[in-house]
């Protein structure tokens, strides 16, 4: 018997090896999920059934922060802004990206890479520096904008503190600044379709609108889905832009999400609700994610 299952036990061998090197390689990525992921999340749903400080214990208060939630007028709005800011910058910069790669991989040599090196040079740029570029564009009395906003308005515009402006200039900040990674993640996917496809769709007669209509599109649609999802995760924690050239202002016409919760949490020193409102934005942007994703991944394009 020891005989007939030491061939057994031979075989087991290298497979063992193998799951302990494995689990070697693993453990390190595991263990820091757990502590820097994991238990964090935990503390944050424990800290948002109290009405702890921001750092030190507090009493158990049940559903008490979730209630308030449904009342805080403040919350509401920076919800419904949020949406708004999603709703200018999602689509845009998504159809936008995808636009300016079907030019681009129509260039070749080093005007390609001069003119892709433009787009993409305004998203390594730190945003503070992105701001400050837009401030002193756009500002009154100064920015080399003024005039432009002027043929179409008949004066300037301080655009930053009016509550018309504010949310949609920080839009078309963001889309300026952030538009080049789309755009390298387009190229990537056109660049995958083979050449082959339009030589055969040009010697059937086809045209260009033809050929991207039953060629490209089909064929870029998972880069777009995969695009769109990472925008919408992107603009719904919307933060830095807005603290920075408005402050959530004027009037909390730019209040959004991120900035409400930093408001509770370091400058009020809500602890508990402060991580009420981090809950809520986490779940929310968990669900519309994997929503989105599979809606766009399952799409059926003609």
């Amino acid at each position: 018997m020891a005989e007939a299952l030491s061939p057994a036990r031979a075989r087991r061998a290298p497979a063992r090896r193998e799951a302990l090197q494995a689990a070697a390689f693993v453990a390190p990525f595991a263990i820091a999920y757990l502590v820097l992921f994991i238990y964090p999340t935990l503390k944050l749903i424990q800290l948002s059934f109290t009405n702890a400080p921001l750092i030190g214990d507090g009493k158990w208060v049940g559903w008490a922060n979730y209630a308030r939630l449904l009342r805080d007028h403040l919350f509401i709005q920076s919800v419904y802004h949020t949406v708004y800011f999603v709703a200018l910058t999602v689509l845009p910069t998504t159809l936008l990206g995808l636009a300016i790669a079907l030019m681009v991989v129509r260039l070749s040599g080093w005007l390609r890479s001069i003119v892709l090196a433009c787009f993409f040079l305004p998203y390594i740029l730190p945003v503070t520096v992105v701001t400050l570029i837009w401030q002193w564009v756009l500002d009154l009395q100064f920015g080399i904008a003024q005039p432009l906003l002027r043929l179409f308005g008949g004066s300037g515009v301080a655009v930053f503190k009016s509550a018309a402006w504010a949310m949609p200039m920080v839009a078309f900040v963001t889309i300026w600044w952030t538009n080049g990674f789309n755009v390298l993640l387009f190229i990537a996917g056109l660049r995958n379709i083979p050449p082959d496809y339009y030589a055969a769709a040009a010697l059937d007669g086809a045209g260009r609108m033809a050929q991207f209509r039953h060629i490209t599109w089909p064929l870029i649609w998972p880069v777009t889905a995969l695009v769109l999802t990472i925008q919408l995760i992107l603009q719904l924690k919307i933060f830095d832009q807005i603290y920075l050239l408005t402050q959530g202002g004027p009037f909390n016409s730019t209040y959004v999400v991120v900035q409400y919760i930093y408001r509770q949490a370091f400058v009020l020193n809500h602890g508990g609700y402060g991580a009420t409102v981090a809950l809520f934005l986490f779940a929310i942007i968990v669900a519309f994610s994997v929503l989105q994703y599979q809606v766009l991944r399952t799409r059926d394009v003609p």
